[in-house]
């Protein structure tokens, strides 16, 4: 029976937008036969948990073909990382040393090793290898499952909705497995008291369509347990129990997105054009690996500013040429044939790393940063740029280089380059000879000598963001500087459109990768001055694509 007398207004993080309404159902998962007990045959016990593990990678390879069709392939390929995991042999062997050691049931060793695997992932620095602490409990609890249905200990599969109408599921969290077997003519909307905006998980759920909130809490309470809800996904509010006025008001507001999302769905999956059929490259930005899933879910045609300093800001210490290596190729072999556009070191000014030990500097937006950095050690930039042209043969890469201000940074820059593929082909260390090379036109010097510029490189991007707040002498980190920072200034305009056609005359391309490019206001201004890209937050792609194709 409802409890009429509840009625509360909880606080999360948004993991997909829209409205959704329905009965809270807490998501039922069965713990019996997980607890530990003796077993004498050991040897039996590990063939049980063999024969599990078996046909769990069999049920992945029909859920991964399943999947496909729901969640698109570049999606539905996590289920085929699953079955990889599952052929780990560290992952069988410590499960079968628990068995063996002592002397316990499979259910329990699986669990035991399943949450030191996930302590181990959520320990990591690296983003994505933290994702994969989802991934290891999912596999784990698809074990389980399958030995106490073979046990006779579980009648029927973990996901229990016993509830009639359009449900909210409720729980601590979503493995991808359980995510893609909701049933969307039922389940409306997801909340969590823990998860991620950048897991799996939320990338099926963006993916599928289904309102989501993650990191509610302990607030997300079982006493509200099949109380109407509605789930605000545009700012992260979950409404249990409202009142009429509540509902009318969200009533209306998801007509509103519904119509509004039918209408972007329909560019999902193709090229952007303008009205006219001029293309245009929609890409999207990227900080870490992380973002893989969310800029594939994005339909954006591409990377167009993966920032590599993040690489070095999540280290402890300078990250070696293979741990580069080894991130970059993962991007790459992510993207497919899709461009991936990666940026040189950009550390100082507002990003930095302690173990760089960079000297207080009272503008350091404006100080030893970025390319000037790069150059001044030559070992620190040899080794990111060898790391980039190994991993050029597991996709479509582009180098860019930021803070150019003068012909000799480009000069100095691809005089290096030549030194490391001279190195590289003497160590029979294959690369791609033919990387695209492009600088970032984030100073007004760049902006203004970019018909000298355009003879040495491949392609510009404008970085907005620097490029206003040099061009207004307005420091963008300073808060009471907010109404001098102006990127419509015409000064700020005239420089792009210098650049544009400097870069044109040369015969190269050029894009906008900052802040500039999601703006929809000013994206008609950008089409007219012939911007051939655009580097977005992977949110804007498809809106962004919209408006494109409305304009000449």
């Amino acid at each position: 029976m409802e409890n009429k007398s509840i009625n509360k207004v909880l606080q999360g993080t948004v993991a997909n937008k829209g409205i959704a309404f329905g009965k809270i159902c807490f998501l039922k998962r069965s713990k019996k036969g997980l607890e530990k007990s003796f077993v004498q045959n050991t040897n039996a016990e590990c063939d049980r948990f063999e024969k599990a593990r078996l046909h769990a990678i069999s049920q992945l390879a029909a859920l991964y073909e399943a999947s496909i069709e729901k969640l698109g392939e570049q999606n539905a390929v996590v289920f085929q990382i699953h079955q990889m995991m599952l052929d780990d042999p560290d992952y069988a062997s410590s499960i079968n040393k628990v068995i063996t050691e002592e002397h316990t049931n499979a259910e329990y060793a699986v669990t035991k090793v399943a949450h030191r695997f996930e302590k181990q992932f959520l320990e990591m620095d690296n983003d994505y290898m933290r994702g994969r602490a989802a991934d290891v409990i999912d596999i784990s609890r698809r074990i389980n499952e399958i030995l106490m249905m073979h046990s006779g200990k579980l009648k029927s599969k973990s996901i229990d909705i016993k509830n009639d109408g359009p449900v909210i599921i409720a729980a601590d969290d979503l493995v991808p497995s359980e995510t893609v077997q909701l049933d969307q003519s039922t389940v409306t909307g997801i909340i969590t008291t823990g998860g991620s905006n950048r897991s799996h998980t939320a990338i099926f759920a963006r993916t599928m369509g289904i309102p989501t909130i993650v990191c509610l809490g302990d607030v997300l309470s079982k006493e509200y347990e099949g109380l109407p809800a509605i789930v605000d996904g545009n700012s992260g509010t979950v409404y249990i129990n409202p009142d009429e006025k509540t509902v009318t008001r969200f009533k209306e507001i998801k007509r509103t997105d519904d119509t509004q999302q039918a209408h972007l769905e329909e560019f999902r999956g193709k090229k952007t054009f303008t009205r006219n059929g001029r293309k245009i490259n929609l890409y999207a930005n990227s900080g870490s690996l992380a973002d893989i899933d969310l800029i594939k879910a994005s339909d954006a045609e591409g990377i167009g500013l993966f920032r590599s300093e993040y690489i070095y800001m999540q280290s402890q210490d300078y990250p070696t040429e293979e741990e580069q290596f080894d991130i970059y190729k993962s991007v790459l072999e992510g993207m497919g044939d899709k461009k991936v556009i990666i940026r040189t070191l950009d550390i100082g000014a507002d990003k930095t790393a302690e173990y760089f030990m960079l000297k207080p500097e009272d503008n350091p937006a404006m100080g030893i940063r970025a390319i000037r950095l790069c150059l001044q050690n030559r070992a620190l930039f040899k080794t990111q740029l060898r790391a980039l042209y190994r991993a050029s043969m597991f996709g479509n890469l582009s180098i860019m280089v930021p803070m150019i201000t003068s012909v000799e940074e480009v000069v100095e820059t691809k005089r290096i380059i030549e030194e490391i593929k001279v190195e590289l082909k003497d160590q029979e260390l294959a690369f791609k000879d033919d990387v695209e090379l492009g600088i970032m036109i984030e100073t007004p010097a760049a902006a203004l000598i970019s018909d000298e510029l355009a003879t040495h490189v491949d392609f510009f991007s404008i970085g907005t963001n620097d490029l206003t707040q040099f061009t207004l002498a307005a420091d963008r980190q300073n808060a009471d500087l907010g109404k001098y920072l102006n990127p419509y200034h015409h000064a700020v305009v005239r420089l792009i459109d210098t650049t544009v056609k400097n870069g044109h005359a040369a015969g190269i391309w050029v894009g906008i990768c900052g802040e500039l490019a999601s703006d929809e206001k000013f994206l008609g201004k950008l089409i007219q001055l012939g911007v051939d890209e655009m580097s977005v937050v992977p949110s804007s792609v498809l809106t962004l694509r919209a408006k494109i194709a409305s304009l000449g």
